[in-house]
C-alpha cells in the first residue's frame, strides 16, 4: 500500500473519517488495526515478526526496569538484542554471508555447494527492529519508563505513517503522543497538507520521472557511456533519492499530523551541506543519530584518543552501510563516508574546518562536498563494486556531450530545479516551515504548482519507494 497510490488514500479517508470521533482507546485501538492492515496488505506473513518483536520488547522492557540486579537486567538487555538483530540478520543477511561463506570456501580450494534459501525480506524491518531497540536499550539505561499497556506499545511499534520507511522515532519523542489524548491543534491541518503536497510533489514528480533515466544509465555497460552521461545520471540519482526518500518522510510527517503527532524531520535539505558531519545533521537524521547514540558513543565515540575515534567513526559507518542492505557496495559506501569523516576530522584538529566560510567560499564548499556525495552515491545504486569502480573511471574517459546527456540536463533543469531553488528559499529562511508563514496568496500558487505537475507529469510507470528496499 503506497502512500502515492489511491488505494491508500481511499483507506486512510476511511481511518480519519472515524478516528477524531473516539476517545483516545479508541483512536489507539484504530490506529493499531489500521496499521497491521496497512503492514499486512504488503504480506500477512510479516505481520508474525512485528508482532514477535513488540511482545519480546514489551515484556523485556518490564523486566528490564522491575530488576536492581545488574546481572539479569543485563541478561534481559540481550535477549532482546540478540533476538531482534537475529530476526534481522537472518531475513536480511543470510542469503549474503552464505555466499561470502561459499566464496571463501572456493578460495581456499574447497568445493563449495552451499544450499541456499529464497528469503523474502519483509518491508521495513530494519526500520521497526531498531525502533523497537532503542526502546529497550532507553529503559536499560533509565532514560524511560516502560509503558504499561501492551496496546499503547503495539502503536508505538507499528504506527503505520513512518512503520516502513521510518522516521526511526525514540520512546521519549512519541510515546507521550501515544498516551495522552490528542487535539487537532490549529494549523495542524495547513501543516500537514504542506508536508504531504511538498512529499508528493518530491516523490511522484520528480523522483519517479528520474528513475527511468538513472535505471537506463546503470544498467548500460560503462564503455558504452559518454562522460557526461555518467555525471548528469549521478545528479540525477542524487536527486532522485534524495526526493523519494525525503518525499516519504515529509508526507509521513502530513499523515501523522492530521492524526495529531508530531514525527521528527528526517531531512533539513542536506545538499546545502560544507563538511561531512554537517551532512550527517541533515541527512536521516533519525538514522545518524541512532548510530551515534546506540553505537558510536557505546563503542567510546571520540573519548578513545585520536585512532581510537577514527576507529569508532568508520566502524560505525561500514555497519550504518550495512545496514542498508547486504551487499558489499552499502559497505563500501559506508566506509567511504567514514574516510571522508575522518580526514575532516584531521582537517578540523589542524584548523582547517570550512563551518565558518562565508559568501563564494561557503558555496564552493558547498559544491566540492555535494560531489563527495554524489562519488559516494555510485557505489550506493550499482549492482557491484566492479560496475562502481569502472563507473568511477568513466568519469574521465570516454569525453564528450550526447543527445541522452542533454536530455538528462533537460529533465534535471525541468524537475528537479524549482524543487532547488524552493529548497534554497527555505535555507535561507532558517525555518522549515517558511513557506507556512508566506501571504495566502503566495502559499496558495505554490501548492497549485504542486498540484499542477502531479496531474501534468504523473510517470509513466509508479515507482515504489526506494527505502522500501532497507
Amino acid at each position: 500500500m503506497l502512500f502515492n497510490s489511491f488505494i491508500f488514500w481511499a483507506f486512510f479517508a476511511i481511518v480519519i473519517a472515524v478516528y477524531w470521533r473516539l476517545n483516545l482507546r479508541g483512536q489507539n485501538v484504530l490506529l493499531l488495526v489500521a496499521s497491521y492492515t496497512f503492514y499486512g496488505y504488503w504480506d500477512w506473513r510479516f505481520l508474525s515478526l512485528i508482532l514477535l518483536s513488540t511482545a519480546i520488547d514489551f515484556v523485556v522492557a518490564q523486566k528490564v526496569d522491575a530488576n536492581e540486579d545488574p546481572g539479569r537486567r543485563k541478561r534481559w538487555l540481550l535477549l532482546s538484542i540478540c533476538t531482534n538483530l537475529g530476526l534481522l540478520g537472518f531475513f536480511k543477511y543470510f542469503g549474503f554471508f552464505v555466499n561470502e561463506f561459499a566464496l571463501l570456501l572456493e578460495a581456499a580450494g574447497f568445493s563449495a555447494s552451499i544450499p541456499t534459501l529464497n528469503i523474502i525480506l519483509p518491508v521495513g524491518i530494519s526500520f521497526y527492529t531498531f525502533q523497537t531497540l532503542s526502546y529497550t536499550i532507553d529503559v536499560y539505561r533509565r532514560v524511560t519508563r516502560p509503558t504499561r499497556g501492551l496496546l499503547d506499545f503495539a502503536v508505538y511499534v507499528s504506527f503505520f505513517p513512518q512503520l516502513v520507511a521510518g522516521p526511526i522515532e525514540r520512546s521519549k519523542d512519541l510515546m507521550p503522543q501515544i498516551l495522552k489524548p490528542r487535539v487537532l491543534a490549529q494549523g495542524a491541518f495547513a501543516e500537514g497538507l504542506y508536508h504531504v503536497l511538498f512529499g508528493m510533489f518530491k516523490k511522484v514528480v520528480i523522483a519517479d520521472n528520474l528513475a527511468p533515466v538513472v535505471d537506463r544509465i546503470f544498467s548500460t555497460p560503462t564503455a558504452e557511456l559518454a562522460n557526461t552521461e555518467i555525471l548528469f545520471g549521478i545528479y540525477a540519482f542524487a536527486i532522485q533519492i534524495y526526493c523519494d526518500f525525503s518525499g516519504y518522510s515529509s508526507i509521513a510527517q502530513g499523515i501523522a499530523k492530521w492524526l495529531g503527532i508530531n514525527l521528527s524531520w528526517n531531512f533539513k535539505m542536506p545538499y546545502f551541506s560544507r563538511t561531512p558531519s554537517e551532512f550527517w545533521q541533515r541527512w536521516h537524521i533519525t538514522l545518524s543519530s541512532w548510530l551515534r547514540d546506540y553505537l558510536y558513543i557505546p563503542l567510546g565515540g571520540n573519548r578513545s584518543g585520536v585512532y581510537g575515534t577514527f576507529r569508532n567513526l568508520m566502524l560505525t559507518m561500514a555497519l550504518g552501510g550495512l545496514w542498508h542492505g547486504a551487499n558489499w557496495t552499502f559497505i563500501v559506501w559506508g566506509v567511504i563516508h567514514g574516510s571522508v569523516l575522518i580526514a575532516y576530522h584531521i582537517l578540523e584538529a589542524r584548523g582547517r574546518a570550512l563551518t565558518a566560510l562565508s559568501g563564494v567560499k561557503r558555496l564552493f564548499s558547498v559544491i566540492i562536498f555535494f560531489h563527495i556525495v554524489c562519488i559516494t552515491w555510485i557505489y550506493f545504486r550499482a549492482e557491484s563494486l566492479t560496475q562502481a569502480n569502472e563507473m568511477v573511471i568513466g568519469l574521465f574517459q570516454n569525453v564528450g556531450v550526447t543527445d541522452f546527456s542533454a536530455y538528462i540536463l533537460g529533465m534535471l533543469a525541468f524537475f528537479a530545479l524549482p524543487m532547488m531553488l524552493l529548497e534554497f528559499w527555505i535555507e535561507r529562511s532558517r525555518n522549515l516551515l517558511h513557506v507556512l508563514s508566506l501571504p495566502r496568496m503566495v502559499r496558495a500558487a505554490i501548492y497549485a504548482y504542486f498540484v499542477f505537475m502531479l496531474l501534468v507529469f504523473p510517470p509513466l510507470t509508479p515507482q515504489v519507494f526506494v527505502y522500501f528496499q532497507f
